[in-house]
């Protein structure tokens, strides 16, 4: 397994997770990372991106001032926390590795690497 995503969960809303990505370190020191998550019956979802540097991150409107990507390119780890999180955050959350740069990570086409998937789920 090239990504390896943990940390998934069961949680009540307004409580808190944080998600780790796992990467062997020839994958993590080229890749910009990102996180999408795909609830059942919809199309997999743009959560946050950070680039190689650390420098820049992006989010999506849904998440956005609730969550923060962050990286640690000492343990080749991407991770996600979660905070205030809402019954519409369920869903399965998959890490991605990306070797370009780009203005904006939101497209999944623009991953070459995927992770296989933590499962949160937000009761209410």
């Amino acid at each position: 397994v090239q990504l390896q995503a943990s940390g998934g969960g069961l949680v009540q809303a307004g409580g808190s997770l944080r998600l780790s990505c796992a990467a062997s370190e020839r994958i993590f020191s080229r890749s910009n990372m990102g996180w999408f998550r795909q609830a059942p019956g919809k199309e997999r979802e743009f959560v946050a991106a950070i680039t190689r540097s650390g420098n820049f991150t992006f989010y999506s409107d849904s998440v956005k001032g609730r969550f923060t990507i962050s990286r640690d390119n000492a343990q080749n780890t991407v991770y996600l926390q979660m905070n205030n999180l809402k019954p519409d955050d369920t869903a399965v959350y998959y890490c991605a590795a990306s070797p370009y740069y780009y203005t904006d990570y939101a497209g999944p086409t623009k991953y070459d690497i995927w992770g296989q998937g933590t499962q949160v789920t937000v009761s209410s």
